[in-house]
């Protein structure tokens, strides 16, 4: 059983992961080896520990500690440190009554590349510069659910582990396998070079439907998806294969990023021609 250390304190120092350091300083770019990330409730922690993250330390209201938290604290080592309070202690933290009562910091997990990535893959989910972490956490929910094998990121978008993102994907995030794309590069070509035809979610006069079969027929196919208002670059459109529209009625000419990718990836992904 972990180590329980009582925290009456919200000015405590064991909780600055949790309440004082930011999304970036967790991350912490200039030791990649010793990044973190916090998950939030049972069933985002245990997904993360199902997909082998390494817990340092857990935050949670007392009662939890041999109530709903008991399952997922006997499967981690004795010397992980659980910092447990009471709720009016906790709910100075912003956000606590999202967290199902439990907080967890783990080690970052080092992502696999590009390649192995395109090579255990048929259907992957391409997001240009997405930034809102909500979206990315309901993107990779429809991933998961709707047949996409894979999620790939350009650098400038929202990190599918801050606490938002992870929550809303329901713990997805730890499912589907992801990767950023290499920076500096044209990454269409470096697709193309793994088999992959691009599919550019654009509204033009020359973007075929959704629904078109040749999509379909397509034996292996990234469905590109651009960032929050302006959507994808230009040239980013201009270097894919397909250009991709879903048909809408009454004049509506887009959808929120996170509901299109929805609709593309069951009809592309979880509707593909069989193998």
């Amino acid at each position: 059983m972990p180590t329980i250390i009582p925290i009456t304190d919200f000015a405590a120092p064991e909780l600055d992961i949790y309440a004082r350091l930011t999304e970036n300083q967790l991350l912490n770019r200039a030791d990649p080896a010793n990044a973190l990330f916090v998950a939030e409730s049972p069933l985002v922690i245990g997904r993360a520990l199902d997909a082998g993250c390494t817990p340092v330390s857990f935050l949670m209201e007392t009662k939890h500690v041999n109530g709903k938290g008991a399952e997922i604290l006997a499967r981690c080592p004795a010397d992980i440190p659980v910092y447990a309070a009471e709720l009016e202690v906790l709910t100075q933290l912003t956000g606590f009554h999202l967290t199902r009562g439990m907080l967890c910091a783990m080690r970052r997990p080092p992502l696999p590349t590009v390649e192995e990535i395109c090579a255990k893959s048929r259907r992957i989910a391409v997001l240009e510069n997405v930034m809102n972490p909500t979206n990315i956490g309901a993107i990779f929910r429809s991933a998961a659910a709707l047949g996409m094998d894979a999620v790939l990121l350009t650098a400038a978008g929202s990190d599918p582990l801050y606490r938002r993102a992870s929550r809303v994907s329901m713990g997805n995030v730890f499912l589907v396998p992801w990767t950023y794309l290499p920076e500096g590069v044209d990454w269409t070509e470096t697709l193309r070079q793994y088999g992959f035809k691009t599919a550019a979610m654009a509204l033009r006069e020359d973007s075929i439907r959704l629904n078109d079969p040749q999509l379909a027929r397509e034996p292996k196919l990234a469905v590109v998806m651009g960032t929050e208002g302006d959507g994808l670059a230009s040239d980013t459109i201009a270097h894919c294969d397909y250009t991709v529209m879903i048909p809408m009625t009454h004049g509506v000419d887009s959808l929120n990023v996170a509901a299109a990718s929805a609709v593309a990836f069951y009809q592309l992904g979880l509707m593909r021609c069989p193998e």
